[in-house]
């Protein structure tokens, strides 16, 4: 069963491991990779990524991805939100240390500064579009 509007976008601002899809072009599947994002209920959801990554590149080709997060404990529920990028732009430190504050707590810092070798943080936004969810759990 669905989840509710409320209740898909608080399971979604949760520090999940998302999955993000974007399509990487005819006679292939798309992209699938794990990614750290940011979302608070009613916004827009973000990542933090390379800015020559593959992945950066087919996000801007596409115009737009898919992020998948579930959860299989203490019940299977899962959120997938996809949507155009409404925007893409050098990330600052405090957004990317934001971010891997958010899944690191106090080893953030020292991870900043070991993705600096990563080459340029790019932040890229999506609108959230289109919703799936389920709660497979007992009611």
């Amino acid at each position: 069963m669905g989840l509710p509007e409320t209740e898909r976008q608080e399971f979604l601002a949760q520090p999940h491991i998302g999955a993000l899809a974007v399509g990487a072009g005819p006679d292939r599947g798309p992209l699938v990779v794990p990614v750290w994002y940011g979302y608070e209920p009613g916004g827009s959801l973000w990542v933090v990524t390379p800015a020559d990554s593959v992945k950066t590149r087919l996000i801007e080709a596409a115009g737009r991805f898919s992020l998948l997060v579930e959860q299989s404990a203490p019940r299977v529920r899962y959120v997938s939100v996809e949507g155009p990028v409404t925007e893409s732009r050098e990330a600052t430190e405090a957004e990317h240390l934001a971010i891997a504050r958010r899944y690191l707590g106090d080893g953030a810092a020292a991870y900043v500064e070991m993705a600096a070798g990563f080459g340029v943080p790019l932040l890229v936004r999506i609108g959230p579009q289109r919703w799936y969810s389920a709660d497979l759990g007992p009611s």
